[in-house]
């Protein structure tokens, strides 16, 4: 009989979902799927990382950018816990994901051999689990089988990650030539009801104060235009959900601001005295509800039309007046085919006015106890402008989490994508060190200009990546906030424990150094006129480059500094 390795027909059954790059750590216990990688060499690319949780947050945001699932290769027991943040964030920004690990032969199953763990228990598939589904493969001919389910179980309903067990012996077994991978499957998509949508119109007709908030994953650019055509015609102010800006063009005359983290006071209180929200696509999690205070749950005080692709999402946290299952895109469709309203809405003065507050937000504050700009020497603000200007309008934008991200999610306008591209990729579970690697993952995978804002705490959680970037031809620039703390929780240190300094102090390598090991440029810059020319530069390299802008710790918000945060918590005694 004609065979071949176990392993070698796992890649083919890549090769037919349609896969062309793949991320992960190699390891031992994977080697026949390795050689595979080598034997499918013309039709797809292994990136070999340098950490686990690296190669998982590269292959979320491909996730993110194509709406077709990452794909991640990781060793049983270490490999595996390591590449479990990026599979959390997968589960929390909706992310189609697969994450295949190498486990231990059957032979040494359940004797605590080496590396050996229980993943159905590690990533148990639950509404507070990591992975929507978990499972193992013991028999090498049924690997098409669940390779299309694991596809077919990251994108439908609410996307998200899928690990799949792979057991060293099985994956050396030879199956048959004739054993050949099932085809590429594609997402069902779920349309509306329309007696919801109908419902949707009636409350809409009887509204005062409608916002629309849109987000979440899945957006394609068919979806977003029609979601804009629909916010035209009925002249609805729109809000974008917790780093989903660029679901929405936002320099559009109906956009509201974003809905999450810092978020304009104005914005908030438009929020609290709305009468309709409807949201699209957006969980409606912690960070959007403002701590579900925005809209209280389990009942807002608003009125709540709630689309979302996965009915038991529907009604688990808020019990909205209308639910509706259904895609983002098909809903949006549905609703841009709703009749223009028979007269003008009678909001249109409170739309304009949203969007007047939203544009107010872009003009910066003078920060107390500064005496140049808003952030001393360096004038952040202005830096964001510069990469408005600069920056191609497909640019992907990533950040990881921490204050330093506050610049660029209140100064950056995105365009949306209805422009054709997904821009942003940024965690909301709000997970450390993501920036960087999905960086250079868009930048492998669509040959985009990638653009990454860093913190020094961020940036070290994961700029080993620079190595892959280097060896796999890839390119980013980062632009590094070195202030030397962990920003964000010393801004909470000191407002619940003013002047007790603890665990939030920093002590850094020399990153221009560190970056140039790598094989990045990189740049000190002291002033905006240098970052102009810097920006420049950087976008004309062939190579990576990192720009270091050194912060006084004093500077750590958009909003307040430092030592007005303490000053306020001291007077509160």
């Amino acid at each position: 009989m004609n065979s071949k390795l176990a392993g070698h027909l796992l890649v083919e059954c890549l090769v037919a979902q349609g896969v062309d790059i793949a991320f992960g750590v190699p390891g031992e216990s994977y080697l026949a799927v390795l050689d595979g990688f080598y034997r499918s060499r013309e039709q797809i690319r292994f990136i070999a990382c340098r950490n686990e949780g690296g190669a998982a947050f590269m292959a979320e945001a491909h996730g993110k950018l194509t709406r077709r699932p990452g794909v991640c290769l990781v060793t049983r027991g270490p490999g595996a816990t390591n590449a479990s943040i990026g599979v959390h964030t997968a589960f929390q920004d909706s992310t189609p994901m697969v994450l295949l690990v190498g486990d231990v032969g059957s032979d040494c199953r359940d004797r605590e051999a080496f590396q050996e763990m229980d993943y159905s228990v590690y990533f148990g598939p639950s509404t507070k689990g990591m992975a929507k589904r978990v499972e193992r493969i013991d028999d090498a001919n049924r690997i098409p089988e669940y390779i299309s389910r694991a596809f077919a179980t990251a994108m439908n309903g609410r996307p998200g990650p899928v690990v799949l067990v792979l057991p060293e012996d099985m994956l050396v077994q030879p199956v048959a030539d004739s054993l050949q991978p099932l085809p590429r499957v594609e997402a069902v998509t779920p349309f509306p009801d329309p007696a919801g949508i109908a419902a949707l119109q009636r409350l809409l007709e009887q509204a005062e104060r409608p916002l629309l908030i849109a987000g979440g994953s899945g957006w394609d650019a068919a979806g977003a235009a029609a979601l804009q055509a629909f916010a035209e015609r009925w002249q609805l102010p729109v809000g974008n959900a917790f780093r989903f800006q660029d679901t929405f063009d936002n320099h559009h005359p109906l956009y509201a601001g974003d809905v999450g983290i810092g978020i304009n006071p104005a914005l908030a209180a438009n929020i609290r005295n709305s009468d309709l929200i409807i949201a699209i696509g957006a969980r409606l999690g912690e960070m959007t509800t403002g701590g579900y205070t925005l809209l209280q749950a389990p009942r807002s005080q608003q009125q709540l039309v709630h689309i979302l692709p996965q009915g038991d999402e529907l009604d688990r946290v808020y019990q909205a007046d209308v639910a509706i299952q259904s895609g983002v895109n098909a809903a949006a469709q549905a609703l841009a085919a709703l009749p223009a309203p028979a007269a003008a809405p009678r909001w249109q003065a409170w739309s304009q006015q949203l969007n007047a507050d939203y544009r107010a937000n872009l003009v910066p504050q003078r920060l107390a106890g500064l005496s140049e700009g808003i952030s001393g020497d360096i004038d952040l603000p202005r830096v964001i402008a510069s990469l408005q200007r600069q920056l191609p309008a497909d640019a992907v934008i990533t950040n990881g989490a921490g204050n330093f991200a506050s610049w660029i999610h209140r100064y950056f306008q995105y365009h949306g994508v209805a422009k054709g591209h997904k821009t942003q990729l940024a965690p909301t579970n709000g997970a450390m060190g993501y920036g960087v690697p999905a960086g250079i993952a868009a930048n492998l995978a669509t040959d985009r200009t990638a653009f990454t804002i860093a913190g020094d705490g961020d940036f070290l959680m994961n700029g080993q990546e620079l190595a892959t970037a280097l060896q796999h031809g890839g390119k980013s620039i980062i632009l590094l906030l070195n202030n030397g703390v962990y920003g964000t929780i010393r801004m909470h240190q000191e407002r619940e424990y003013p002047n007790r300094i603890s665990g939030t102090q920093l002590g850094n390598p020399d990153f221009c150094q560190l970056a140039g090991a790598y094989g990045y440029a990189a740049e000190r810059i002291a002033s905006n006129d240098e970052f102009d020319a810097a920006l420049e530069r950087a976008l004309a390299r062939p190579n990576g480059t990192l720009l270091e802008i050194r912060l006084p710790p004093d500077i750590i918000s958009t909003r307040a500094t430092l030592t007005t945060i303490t000053e306020a918590a001291l007077a509160r005694g």
